[in-house]
């Protein structure tokens, strides 16, 4: 017998089709926060706040939440069930006019005088017509409407399942519900009062009444939650009324289903919860100013609604202690939502997860969090791509980050590009041509095309040192540069650990002073308010390190938009004047020339128009046999990586 299958949504959790979360997308975020100052804790809670191209994030689920909310309180109001209580005792009344208004008899006179004494309130009214003798089946049963109504708004505020339990309004099924709220509160207050067999009469209660509880509680302490929740939402709710709507409701619950002993119980379970339960909100009150009348029952129902999306909101916010993602409850936010927030929040959950587990984040010994080495590879990675595009758009070379700018050859090839300068590989080009033209099934001469093309790759053999000097003084951050500086600095160290793995790169960063850092320390910095341009401190640091590499090329890139301020004095203090000092001057000249000594060459890469600034990097690439590059932001990081390559191949 052929099986049968059937196809939809798959229903069973997180759709097991759906691609995985993009982390490159993702560490990109997370690193220009990074790099523009922020830790990386806070750097992942910006990228989960403000999502993916693909995903929203929890500034865009909270917003729905918001307007969620306030589309609930401009819609509504909560005078719903007085105005159905109003509408039945009118029709009620009326029904009694008419039929003894054409009923001659004195005992009709009497029903009249009643009626025209009745009181003008509706609570008052309803009272007084307690013990009145109906004479129309329509106004009885008006009547009795009412006290069902009132009953079950009553009930239905305080439990969840009422409305299913009670399917119908007989003596019988009031009196049964009379007996399960005096055994609640009988159980309760037992609870309260501490007695050591509380768990056996939880026990026995549900088994009694197990059915007006679809929540289905495990324990006394979860009974008691979910009435408080529930009882506390119908407070705020009658907090939300008038104090003349409130009156009356309390007024009229005395006739619910025609028995004051179910409000009173009502009113004694509320006394009880609020005992076991000071921490639930007893006493906030909401704004209802919309036109859509809701009964007391749907009042609490949207009262619970308010509350379950604050509630939701807070999670979202993630702003508590120790919050994580997995605290959002997807339920309920699909059910406030729809779907597609479950599904948001659920992606946005993963792509956290993944960022832990893949190696992306890392917790420090300190406790805080950092990027880790792969995902600062991924960092250097973009960066060098983006200044290869900038480089590539100046030049046309298609690869500036190729193995073999007139070097030696590595011993393998690769196809031609447009913008190759490399000697052809002529074997491998004319086999190419053979079997191009064999495949064709073709006679005659063999004949070049571009695509048989392909070059043979060389490296430099000779190693480099390099210095990379990055000013990080205030002006920096204040004038924007912050940011351009990390990713120069990432981009050249990428390409000098993947593609020039002997070449010694030491990154030195000066402010009022200078210190060596690595790459994973410059992209966590954070930008502080701090005087002085030590550039001699800077220098001094770069000389040390070309001369522990005295075999290799020795190169000092200086990155800088301010003269310097500060220098060095012999006890290791920096000393700090603005305008700068002639001994500040002399001091970092001095170091300049003993950069020349070392055959160093020197490139200053000045940001900003200054003169003064201007008239100084001018004299440093003078006295130092460099030269001054003055790029704009977009194009530091091609410009000190052109400078590199350049030093290489010279």
């Amino acid at each position: 017998m052929a099986e049968s299958y059937s196809y939809g949504p798959y229903h069973g959790g997180p759709d097991p089709l759906a691609p995985p979360p993009d982390l490159r997308e993702a560490v990109d975020a997370l690193g220009s926060d990074v790099m523009a100052g922020a830790s990386p804790r806070a750097a992942l809670d910006e990228l989960l706040r403000r999502g993916t191209r693909s995903t929203p994030g929890l500034d865009e689920l909270t917003r729905r939440l918001w307007q969620r909310r306030s589309e609930i309180q401009r819609r509504h109001r909560l005078d719903g069930t007085l105005q159905e209580v109003r509408r039945l005792l009118d029709e009620a009344v009326a029904a009694e006019r008419r039929a003894a208004f054409a009923d001659p008899s004195d005992e009709a006179r009497f029903r009249e005088a009643q009626l025209d004494a009745l009181p003008s309130g509706t609570a008052a009214a309803v009272s007084e017509l307690a013990d009145y003798e109906w004479a129309t089946e329509t106004g009885r049963r008006d009547y009795e409407r009412i006290r069902e109504l009132l009953g079950q708004q009553l009930l239905q505020s305080r439990f969840e399942g009422m409305k299913d339990a009670l399917r119908s309004t007989s003596p019988e099924d009031v009196e049964r519900v009379g007996r399960m709220l005096a055994d609640l509160n009988a159980l309760l207050a037992a609870h309260a009062q501490g007695y050591g067999d509380v768990e056996q009469r939880f026990a026995e209660f549900m088994r009694r009444h197990g059915e007006f509880f679809p929540e289905n509680p495990r324990t006394i302490d979860e009974l008691v939650d979910v009435l408080a929740r529930r009882a506390s939402a119908a407070q705020r709710t009658l907090n939300s009324m008038t104090p003349e709507q409130r009156q009356e409701l309390a007024e009229l619950s005395a006739q619910a289903f025609g028995d004051p002993r179910i409000a009173q119980q009502v009113a004694q379970l509320d006394s009880l919860l609020r005992d076991l339960r000071p921490g639930q909100d007893w006493t906030s009150a909401e704004r209802f100013r919309g036109d859509d009348p809701l009964g007391l029952a749907d009042g609490v129902r949207a009262m619970t609604d308010l509350s379950e999306l604050d509630a939701l909101a807070e999670q979202l916010s993630q702003s508590y202690p120790g919050a994580r993602l997995e605290d959002i409850d997807i339920e309920a936010l699909e059910e406030q939502l729809g779907p597609d927030a479950g599904v948001a929040a659920r992606r946005l959950s993963e792509l956290e997860r993944a960022l832990r587990e893949q190696g992306v984040v890392e917790r420090a010994p300190d406790g805080t969090l950092r990027l880790t080495p792969r995902a600062l590879r991924r960092l250097g990675e973009t960066a060098l791509a983006d200044v290869v595009r900038v480089l590539r758009s100046r030049t046309g070379r298609r690869d500036t980050a190729s193995a073999g700018a007139a070097g030696e050859p590595t011993g393998s090839t690769r196809p031609w590009e447009f913008g190759d300068s490399e000697p052809w590989a002529v074997s491998q080009t004319l086999r190419n041509a053979v079997l191009r033209t064999a495949a064709s099934d073709r006679s005659g001469p063999i004949r070049l095309d571009v695509a048989d093309v392909e070059v043979a790759e060389t490296e430099h053999r000779a190693r480099a040192a390099v210095a990379l000097c990055v000013d990080t003084s205030w002006s920096m951050v204040s004038e924007g540069r912050w940011l351009p500086m990390k990713r120069t600095a990432l981009a050249l160290h990428h390409l000098i650990t993947t593609r020039f793995r002997g070449d010694a790169l030491q990154v030195v960063t000066f402010g009022r002073y200078a210190q060596s850092v690595r790459i994973g320390e410059l992209v966590g910095l954070e930008g502080t308010w701090e005087q002085g341009t030590n550039a001699h401190h800077a220098l001094l640091l770069a000389e040390r390190h070309l001369r522990r590499h005295p075999d290799a090329v020795p190169v000092v890139l200086l990155v800088t938009d301010g003269e310097p301020t500060a220098h060095l004095e012999g006890d290791g203090e920096a000393e700090f004047s603005y305008p700068p000092s002639p001994r500040t001057l002399a001091k970092t000249l001095s170091e300049v020339d003993r950069l020349a000594r070392l055959r160093a060459s020197l490139t200053v890469f000045r940001l900003g128009d200054d003169p003064r600034l201007t008239a100084f990097v001018e004299l440093l690439a003078r006295r130092g046999g460099g030269r001054v590059v003055a790029p704009d932001l977009d194009g530091l990081g091609a410009a000190v990586v052109s400078n590199y390559l350049h030093h290489r191949r010279a």
